[in-house]
């Protein structure tokens, strides 16, 4: 894994059916990928030996077939698909899709995530020993 940030912005106004965001951010521990569909378009059917997906629908509705059988997910729905699974990404709808596809093939280690009080804190802790901060102030622009 490299240090450092990287920053990346969703490419809307395009007619490619997907952006490579772990390419573009340099993510190296799970896939990340803009999937656009316009209306009628469909994906290949596909599986993978390892890796598991999991679809974020942004806009649109996804019509995701599942060893040949369909399950709509509206926007705001979210599928996770087993690697061995069979599927397809269909837009049937006459609008365009918009959905997130985030893939791993590893077991994911979870609770790594350390908190700091303020900035100037250079002791980590727990993230549930402190209290998550006051509001900010909204800016009105």
């Amino acid at each position: 894994m490299e240090f450092g940030v990287e920053f990346a912005q969703l490419d809307l106004d395009t007619d490619e059916r997907f952006q490579r965001l772990r390419a573009e951010l340099g993510v190296s521990t799970f896939g990340l990928n803009l999937i656009l569909l316009q209306p009628g378009q469909a994906g290949r059917i596909h599986r993978h030996e390892r890796q598991e997906e999991v679809y974020l629908v942004l806009a649109g509705e996804l019509s995701l077939l599942i060893e040949g059988e369909e399950h709509r997910l509206a926007t705001g729905g979210l599928a996770r698909v087993a690697p061995s699974v069979r599927r397809q990404l269909v837009n049937r709808r006459p609008e365009r899709l918009v959905l997130l596809a985030l893939g791993g093939a590893v077991e994911h280690e979870g609770r790594d995530g350390e908190a700091f009080a303020s900035w100037d804190d250079a002791t980590p802790k727990r993230p549930q020993e402190i209290a998550p901060p006051a509001d900010v102030p909204i800016d009105p622009a």
